[in-house]
């Protein structure tokens, strides 16, 4: 890493908002309910996993894999020719791990294909952002971490992973990028996990009977010591590092509570 390079972080949204950042930062794309948890839990299992931006290109994608899993939503429907939700919890129990996943959704998968040809785009969620961090703390002085957003909205949830993210990185000396930055990492710098149960996401995983994803993403907080790079049109798992030496306290803060599994979410 250059040690030149003035070492800073931007927090933003969109995919249409991807074009600004490809050719000065490391781009780390974050949809935490559900695109990137489903593609870091595939291939963390295993299996190879290709994210795609619409129906269309996911079905020619198709053709030249060998009997792929189709998995998505558009406008959280599954569109035809797609065999299971854009789903973390049910592509943990998915057997058949040979099948690659041609995996497609609203916002998450945009940000990835929006960034191909980047110099490096990582897929982070709550389950790696520490390893994350630690990974972009070594490798790249300017991060941009970019939220899935949905419907016109930076949803909590990707607030929060990306703040979790940043702050590790202002801890090692970075510097936040313009005040939306320093803005959204003081708002979620000390908040628990929960605080993001406000999100319109959650309150769409409660109307449509998929509480059971919510539960999984409290499940496996910060719990793969893994990195996931989108390499051409494939998200592959990088080999591991030796970890870096953390702050006291690690990387979460003490206002940060556990978990908690809660029926009544």
């Amino acid at each position: 890493m250059d040690s030149q390079v003035p070492r800073t972080v931007v927090i933003d949204c969109f995919a249409e908002n991807v074009e600004r950042y490809k050719d000065v930062c490391a781009i780390v794309a974050i949809d935490v309910i559900r695109a990137t948890t489903t593609a870091v839990t595939a291939v963390a299992m295993g299996r190879k996993c290709f994210p795609v931006s619409t129906v269309e290109s996911g079905l020619a994608l198709a053709a030249r894999l060998d009997h792929p899993l189709m998995v998505g939503e558009q406008g959280g429907d599954l569109p035809d020719g797609y065999e299971i939700a854009n789903s973390p919890a049910q592509i943990a129990q998915e057997d058949e791990l040979h099948r690659p996943i041609v995996l497609l959704s609203s916002s998450g998968t945009r940000i990835l294909t929006a960034a191909m040809g980047s110099a490096a785009c990582y897929v982070a969620c709550l389950r790696n952002f520490t390893a994350q961090l630690e990974h972009l703390i070594k490798h790249h002085p300017q991060v941009a971490l970019i939220g899935a957003g949905t419907r016109g909205e930076f949803r909590e949830e990707d607030q929060l992973c990306c703040a979790w993210i940043a702050r590790g990185l202002l801890q090692a000396g970075y510097t936040p990028a313009n005040e939306q930055t320093a803005e959204i990492i003081e708002r979620w710098r000390s908040a628990p996990v929960e605080a993001f149960l406000v999100s319109n996401s959650v309150a769409y995983l409660r109307r449509s009977g998929q509480l059971r994803d919510l539960d999984f993403i409290l499940a496996h907080l910060d719990d793969l010591p893994s990195v996931f790079e989108l390499r051409g049109d494939e998200v592959v798992m990088l080999p591991g590092e030796p970890s870096l030496h953390k702050p006291a306290g690690g990387y979460l803060e003490p206002k940060t509570l556990e978990p908690q599994l809660n029926a009544n979410i």
